[in-house]
């Protein structure tokens, strides 16, 4: 436990570490976007489990996963864009007959388009598609995030067909992320490191968050990334996990929590720091303290085979041997420990009690035991890990101390 003379002691104060935005200096990591080789084996592995599976085909909407399948990010308007990945066949546009020249130009992979015309069904264009694979019944995945009309239109139009949840196709390819897409978050992840530390080194009394927001935003962008989110939150909104809509005006004593992420390449980052305007009370230092020790108990327990949740488990009871919870109660940790993350900021993988799904090799994920003390303040220190062979591996370091963010 650090004590109040400890700290007045220490040459690395917090106003230090606020004026002082070259402490951490390390450029971020080289990346180089997904190949359509690998673009090719994931298409190929979705095939596999279809047929593992007993699906005739995956029907992707526009959105996240089509883009991890096919390297094509599409607009999800009103006139249907889809692909179809067949167990057996090469990967299928479904494509309106105007927009058919703008997808030539965006196409990474894949050369079949069926075009739609306005006065057409497109379920109905789908439907034949799939028959002339040479399947004329059985399941079709359906991915998670494909909107209510799209599988409603394809089961009046394909009433011979069963359509089915996809996931066992589409959530065990994301998954598991390759070395490419943990290079691509990791250089993520080394940007927003560097956002923050310049969202820190603006902090100045009498600020607002947005203006600190801003600040990470713009950082974000000098370093080539596309800017995610950057929530800002002073004093007693820092007890809200997710922000607060009062008026927040930065005063000395003040808890500041950044919860920042960006994107590069379709690769999300995701890191909060919690640190202190001025001098902290030794409330604040203990209760930093036990977070980073909870934080330290989740990653130990991310053991190769082991259930999700006990990464849970172990941060969890950290808090409740200090007097917090019990469970999900306040004060204390009211949400999970730690969420999948990959393409998008929230993935499967939840480090949540339930989850028995088995870490494995490839499986990125957060650890973010908050503590939240409502009517005073909150402090969560999240950095998320990757799975390696011998056990989990940091993206962003740990904060040091309540003095050093990095």
């Amino acid at each position: 436990m650090i004590q109040r003379r400890d700290f007045i002691k220490s040459t690395i104060g917090i106003s230090a570490l606020m004026s002082n935005a070259s402490l951490y200096t390390k450029a971020p990591v080289e990346a180089s976007p997904i190949s359509v080789e690998e673009r090719l084996q994931r298409i190929s592995k979705a095939q596999e489990l279809l047929q593992k599976n007993k699906m005739v085909a995956l029907i992707l909407d526009a959105g996240t996963s089509m883009q991890y399948f096919t390297g094509l990010s599409w607009y999800p308007s009103e006139r249907s864009m889809l692909v179809i990945i067949p167990a057996k066949g090469e990967l299928t546009y479904i494509c309106p007959y105007f927009e058919e020249d703008r997808l030539l130009e965006l196409i990474k992979v894949g050369k079949q388009i069926r075009t739609w015309h306005e006065d057409e069904n497109p379920f109905n264009l789908c439907i034949k598609t799939i028959q002339d694979f040479g399947f004329q019944s059985g399941q079709i995945g359906i991915e998670e995030q494909t909107r209510f009309f799209i599988s409603n239109g394809l089961q009046k139009a394909g009433k011979q067909f069963q359509l089915v949840s996809g996931d066992p196709v589409s959530v065990t390819c994301r998954l598991i992320k390759s070395p490419a897409e943990i290079a691509l978050m990791q250089k993520a992840n080394d940007i927003t490191t560097l956002a923050i530390q310049a969202g820190i080194a603006s902090l100045t009394e009498g600020c607002n968050p947005r203006q600190i927001s801003q600040k990470i935003a713009q950082k974000h962008a000098e370093l080539g990334a596309q800017h995610g989110f950057a929530s800002v939150t002073f004093g007693i909104a820092t007890s809200f996990p997710h922000g607060s809509s009062r008026k927040q005006i930065l005063q000395k004593g003040d808890v500041v929590m950044l919860d920042c992420g960006c994107q590069v390449d379709g690769y999300e980052s995701d890191i909060t720091r919690t640190v202190i305007f001025g001098e902290p009370t030794q409330k604040q230092i203990d209760i930093w303290n036990l977070e980073k020790r909870a934080q330290q108990a989740g990653f130990e327990a991310a053991v190769l085979g082991a259930p999700c949740e006990n990464v849970d488990f172990a941060a969890r009871n950290v808090l409740v041997k200090a007097g917090f919870g019990p469970a999900y109660k306040l004060p204390g940790l009211p949400h999970r420990t730690g969420h999948g993350i990959g393409m998008d900021g929230h993935e499967w993988g939840n480090m949540v009690k339930g989850n028995k799904l088995p870490l494995q090799v490839g499986m990125c994920f957060s650890i973010e035991p908050t503590i939240a003390i409502p009517g005073e303040f909150g402090v969560r220190l999240e950095d998320c890990v990757y799975m390696t062979s011998t056990g989990p591996k940091w993206f962003s370091q740990p904060s040091p101390s309540i003095v050093q963010a990095f």
